[in-house]
């Protein structure tokens, strides 16, 4: 959850609930009727309010412009250069590994999360590329380290493939024959302590543009006891946590969604769906099909095989229940040497081990 804004319906706070009625085509309608006028404030956070204030509005405006200015531009510079938006990747045609680790240099008035989403990159990435540098005030002409680089998971490359430990989302779309497969790849957010994402493989059901948002009983019953209930129904709009785009999971009550709180993207900080830049959300929300398969996996070590057969370890903080151990170490190891067969390298042991202690997200060669 986003710390700066304590408001209980601030949050993508979900177990989602929305009307399933704006499917059959009554949408638009709906929403005019459930419009609530801006002079409700009751409860308002502060990051709430200002986000009516002249100054808040232009800089978010800038970051998604800027954004969507990045994604259209790198499109056309595809069409001409072969080059492709951030987080965009032709498949390898061998190893396992996509993009790579870039710096940049921060601005007078950059935030570290300000570049993050510029670059296709979460609150988590882009704190541990960085640890020694201000996540509010990283200051101008300061270098800042990009995690562009991505191993894929070891699981079938089709539909949507989220990896919770990972806190990012690999879409595989589908291609037409002599298309070159490919893969998008999207930092998100996920459910916190208590509320963590359910994993196993599932499917969409629905697409619901302009979603209302219906708080559930516990966000009902946690806000009641503040003394500051929410609203029956947030219609869409700049307060609606689940912002303009969803799409529903044949898993009752969770959703892949937009976000009203940019900043938790890379955060476990929802009620266990799985948020989504607005930028994002809009990009894959018309190209994923009703029935699209949904692995949601939770692979907090990951390894990984350059062109040349060269093999990189990337560990990410476990839950308690995955909590790294010898069983760990020896798996890791065994996969390295199964890649590898008879021509193996000597695996520095210790080293793997380290890595495993750091879980830092840091994707390391192996000496």
């Amino acid at each position: 959850m986003n710390s700066r804004d304590e408001s209980p319906w601030g949050m993508a706070a979900t177990v989602c609930r929305i009307d399933l009625a704006q499917a059959n085509g009554h949408i638009h309608s709906q929403m005019a009727q459930l419009a609530m006028p801006r002079a409700y404030k009751k409860g308002e956070s502060m990051t709430t309010m200002a986000r009516y204030q002249p100054l808040h509005c232009i800089k978010q405006l800038t970051i998604t412009s800027l954004a969507l200015g990045a994604w259209l531009l790198a499109s056309t510079a595809g069409a001409n250069e072969k080059e492709s938006p951030k987080g965009h990747f032709a498949l390898p045609e061998e190893g396992n590994m996509v993009g790579e680790v870039y710096t940049v240099t921060a601005g007078s008035e950059d935030t570290l999360l300000d570049i993050a989403r510029l670059h296709n990159v979460g609150y988590e990435e882009i704190r541990m590329a960085n640890p020694d540098v201000s996540i509010w005030v990283p200051g101008e002409g300061t270098e800042v380290t990009i995690p562009g680089q991505f191993i894929l998971p070891d699981e079938p490359r089709t539909g949507i493939v989220i990896n919770v430990a990972e806190l990012r989302l690999y879409y595989y779309p589908e291609v037409s024959n002599g298309e070159t497969s490919r893969v998008e790849t999207y930092p998100i957010g996920i459910g916190r302590d208590a509320y963590n994402t359910p994993l196993g493989i599932t499917k969409t059901t629905m697409r619901l543009e302009n979603p209302a948002w219906y708080p559930p009983a516990s966000i009902r019953r946690e806000a009641a006891e503040r003394g500051d209930p929410p609203p029956a129904v947030v219609p869409p709009g700049p307060d609606n946590p689940l912002g303009q785009y969803a799409i529903l999971l044949d898993i009752p009550g969770y959703l892949i969604h937009g976000t009203n709180q940019p900043d938790g993207i890379g955060m476990r900080a929802s009620r266990g769906c799985i948020r989504m830049h607005s930028e994002d959300i809009e990009s894959v929300f018309w190209r994923v099909p009703v029935g699209t398969q949904v692995n949601i996996i939770d692979a907090p070590v990951k390894v990984g095989w350059g062109a040349a057969g060269e093999a990189y370890v990337q560990a990410f903080t476990a839950t308690d229940e995955q909590a790294f151990g010898m069983e760990t170490l020896l798996n890791v190891v065994s996969l390295i040497e199964e890649h590898n067969g008879d021509g193996a390298h000597v695996i520095n042991y210790e080293q793997v081990r380290e890595i495993l202690e750091n879980a830092n997200g840091q994707i390391v060669p192996l000496s």
